[in-house]
């Protein structure tokens, strides 16, 4: 499943919009006030589906991931040199990125491609490519996304 993760171009607060292949609205993703990035996601009906919130007065950034209310993972940035790296406590997922920051890819325990992100270049706004193989884990694919896009643009101010 392909999904098209686009910013809005003129908000407040990060918002997301992102899109099927057919060009569809699959999820919704509005900042909140808060300390550290919040973010709140919706599925195309405005149900709130789960969000991700930044941890505050860490080493290095770390992100929490929620289903509802149920906390179900983590992830943080790892020190590194040249690559980026982020260490996931969910399914044993973890993911590499390119120097460049512009293509990742999402792994699992077995060393099997979970989902793979592109960044598209020449758009106003952080528009990405999300390539997920199983349907099932689009929902967390995103929250990946969503931390690694909140920590590059904290990491930009």
């Amino acid at each position: 499943m392909k999904l098209l993760f686009k910013q809005r171009l003129f908000s407040w607060f990060d918002s997301y919009d992102i899109f099927d292949e057919a060009g569809n609205t699959v999820f919704v993703v509005k900042g909140a006030l808060s300390w550290g990035h919040l973010l709140r996601i919706y599925d195309a009906n405005g149900i709130e589906l789960g969000y991700v919130k930044e941890k505050i007065f860490t080493w290095l950034p770390k992100f929490e991931m929620y289903i509802g209310d149920q906390y179900v993972g983590c992830i943080s940035k790892e020190f590194s040199l040249f690559k980026p790296k982020f260490n996931i406590d969910y399914n044993g997922w973890h993911v590499e990125g390119n120097w460049l920051e512009w293509e990742y890819s999402i792994v699992n325990s077995a060393g099997q491609d979970v989902a793979s992100v592109s960044k598209k270049l020449w758009n106003w706004t952080d528009t990405y490519i999300i390539d997920v193989y199983d349907q099932r884990d689009s929902l967390y694919a995103l929250m990946l996304v969503l931390a690694i896009d909140a920590e590059k643009c904290s990491r930009k101010d």
